[in-house]
């Protein structure tokens, strides 16, 4: 049972819908963060972002299977309950929303197949990844049925293809998302980070700072190759094992962008690997 300082820690479906539903009957408006726990200041971030749109917060717990493929970490990703649910409560939510079991029934046999900002990046690496994460969001977005919902723009291909899936199956949600919050060297927080050992700690604390003097100088020039290409050898250099890609793309489509910007705000995007943690981050290329 949760402290009488907590907030609502809920397991059944039944019991959310009937919060919300006393919570609609008194005009409160919904907004949503959905999470896979191990929480940090990052993740509070978001329930902050919710508050400044909707009255009441839900945010739920859940480790989704299908977005993890064999040979990734869905074994051993961490797990913190105990202390999200005091963090959370420290920040302000309404209601912690932790399924009990899977939200895949034994006879469960839909998927959903995504397209367009999902295409290429992440996908070309981990091909099951936004199918898994479209199906649990649709899932979670139908069960809350919030106003708002607020993801993070570390994950930024996953912020507009949400934004894709809501709009496309005319879902009525507004999705926001909200800026990366990074740690005192620059590297955006994120739960796997306590993965690393102090050696590779320090190694991926390198990221943020080649990837903004990439942005620097794509931006002071207009050319893509060179300095994508001279950010890879960077974090090679830096001991990072390998590098998926370092890629510039339009910030709304996604399009990539091979040689030169255009006219349009562009974003660049990073995936790479030290010590068997896999890092990604992103950030505007000014004009």
């Amino acid at each position: 049972m949760p402290s009488p300082l907590s907030p609502f820690i809920i397991t059944s479906e039944h019991e959310l819908r009937t919060h919300v539903q006393n919570w609609r009957a008194k005009d409160e408006t919904i907004g949503f963060v959905p999470t896979m726990g191990a929480l940090h200041t990052g993740h509070l971030s978001l329930i902050h972002k919710a508050k400044q749109h909707a009255s009441k917060i839900v945010t739920s717990i859940y480790i989704n299977p299908t977005q993890f493929t064999e040979g990734e970490d869905l074994s051993t990703y961490p797990r913190s309950e105990t202390k999200d649910a005091e963090l959370l409560h420290n920040a302000g939510c309404d209601l912690i929303y932790i399924p009990d079991g899977s939200l895949y029934g034994p006879d469960h046999a839909t998927s959903l197949h995504v397209g367009g900002a999902a295409l290429g990046l992440e996908t070309d690496y981990r091909p099951h990844f936004f199918g898994g994460v479209a199906l649990i969001v649709t899932k979670l977005l139908n069960r809350v049925q919030p106003d708002i919902a607020v993801f993070g723009e570390k994950d930024y291909q996953q912020l507009l293809t949400i934004r894709r899936i809501t709009s496309d199956l005319d879902i009525p949600v507004e999705i926001y998302g909200a800026p990366i919050i990074r740690e005192d060297d620059g590297l955006a927080m994120s739960s796997r980070n306590r993965y690393f050992d102090e050696d590779a700690r320090a190694i991926a604390g390198q990221l943020n700072l080649i990837m903004r003097t990439c942005a620097k100088t794509i931006s002071e020039t207009g050319e893509i190759k060179p300095a994508t290409e001279t950010a890879i050898n960077a974090l090679l250099t830096a001991g990072f094992t390998s590098v998926d890609y370092v890629s510039v793309a339009d910030a709304q489509t996604l399009e990539i962008l091979p040689h030169t910007l255009g006219e349009n705000l562009a974003r660049l995007l990073i995936a790479a690997t030290c010590e068997n943690v896999r890092l990604i981050d992103n950030c505007e290329i000014k004009t």
